[in-house]
């Protein structure tokens, strides 16, 4: 097999960060929408996180927001005249779809897609599906856009292949990585795909939260990769109405060790047999569940304790958690972090970071990055301008200086001149990024 590494793709923050409350069945977004949102620490924010990354030896790339407000996306539902026209006409007669056009979720790179590695995939390439993100307008409008974003980050057909979404309809409601752990002894060596799923397309959905994935969506990608050994357990009904709107609010997992919470899954123990027999024989997998007796519910929602990344360093034996600062913040989940570093656990250090103006909306370390494991050949075809280094930290906390607003409020999306600020930010950021002079809708105009 290759030798190969897993690579941290994050989202950068866009200009028009805020805190609408577009998601139901997200606590974090519906109790703090209203409030004024940093834009400028936001992507800031990020940014440190991906730097922390990199210096811990471990790769790491930006992915561009999409551009926003989606002036497109209101002339196409109705609203005419220029496009400072449009926006005003918009929020004065349908201030939620305005609001779901002026939307920056893209940042949350783990719903960007879902990765099937080249070790896995029957092509040996490295598979991308984009995700329809249909359950939610405002995240639905993103997946033009997240295609074309991979593909200039990974421009090599002959080693990568980046499809387009799925059908844009409910039976396939299809939220990329969050919702997607793939385990394995070695990142190069065979893996098994973990595809969680929230409810079937053909049986009735009564829950108090909508379940966003569908069983026939995490299908669909696994077929069309070719993705080998996947597995498909059904995520717990009452996890999804108590908060746990994606897999990843409840689970995660790196290399040989899945870490999940004791109310994750609908039936762990068959998750736990299903996957074992996957493994075999090329590695035994390692179940980390935390017990409701030691970590409330609520708690893991509130903290994000599945939400850090999981991840391999250079030189360690034992898996890093990148935290949210929350973790440290909450008693319960302090300690079991610290219970499992203090034992024999897979788990050896925990890191925690500040990423609040993302958690506020509901996105933690790991909402953040979509990780994409390469071999040394596919990362060397990378598009270099996008790897994170001193001088690429540099020249986006300049940029975020310079082009982004510190104070953000929901009425303050209405502003034309955000249109302008925008898109003059994301020209100058299609330069920075090496992404060519075409790469934004506006640019091609």
């Amino acid at each position: 097999m290759s030798r190969a590494v897993e690579a941290n793709v994050d989202g950068l923050v866009g200009p028009t960060h805020s805190f609408a409350g577009l998601a139901p069945g997200n606590l974090a977004s519906e109790n703090n929408k209203g409030l004024v949102s940093s834009p400028r620490g936001a992507v800031k924010e990020g940014v440190a996180k991906m730097k922390r990354l990199a210096d811990m030896g471990l790769p790491q790339f930006a992915l561009p927001p999409v551009a926003r407000p989606d002036i497109d996306f209101l002339r196409r539902i109705g609203f005419g005249g220029s496009d400072g026209d449009v926006l005003a006409k918009a929020w004065k007669d349908a201030p939620l779809l305005a609001a779901a056009s002026a939307s920056a979720s893209s940042m949350w790179a783990a719903n960007a897609a879902t990765v099937t590695p080249s070790a896995d995939a029957a092509d040996g390439r490295v598979h991308f599906t984009p995700a329809n993100l249909v359950s939610n307008l405002h995240r639905s409008l993103e997946h033009e856009q997240t295609g074309r974003a991979l593909s200039r980050l990974f421009p090599d057909e002959t080693r990568f292949a980046v499809h387009d979404a799925l059908p844009l309809q409910p039976h396939f409601a299809d939220e990329g990585a969050a919702n997607h752990v793939r385990l394995c002894a070695d990142h190069g060596e065979p893996g098994v795909n973990i595809l969680v799923w929230g409810r079937s397309a053909y049986e009735p959905w009564t829950g108090r939260f909508p379940a966003r994935q569908t069983l026939e969506a995490s299908q669909a990608v696994a077929r069309r990769h070719g993705a080998a050994r996947a597995v498909f357990p059904q995520q717990a009904r009452a996890a999804i109405n108590d908060g746990a709107f994606h897999n990843d609010v409840v689970c995660v997992g790196a290399r040989s060790c899945l870490f999940y919470h004791e109310r994750a899954f609908e039936d762990a123990a068959a998750m736990r047999e299903a996957v074992t027999r996957a493994a075999s024989p090329h590695f035994e997998p390692v179940f980390v569940e935390a017990p409701e007796a030691d970590l409330p519910f609520a708690d893991a929602v509130k903290s994000y304790l599945f939400n850090a990344m999981l991840v391999s360093t250079p030189g360690r034996d034992r898996l890093t958690l990148i935290a949210p600062i929350e973790v440290q913040e909450t008693p319960t989940a302090r300690r079991l972090v610290e219970g499992l570093i203090a034992s024999n656990s897979p788990i050896g250090q925990v890191v925690y970071v500040d990423v609040r103006q993302s958690m506020r909306n509901g996105g933690g370390p790991a909402c953040l990055r979509l990780r994409v494991v390469l071999t040394d050949a596919e990362l060397a075809a990378a598009n270099p301008a996008q790897r994170v280094d001193e001088g690429l930290v540099a020249r986006l906390n300049d940029w975020a200086d310079r082009r982004y607003r510190d104070s953000l409020s929901v009425a303050d999306l209405a502003d034309p001149l955000l249109i302008t600020e925008a898109r003059t930010a994301l020209d100058e950021l299609t330069g920075i990024l090496g992404l060519g002079a075409d790469f934004y809708p506006f640019q091609r105009v």
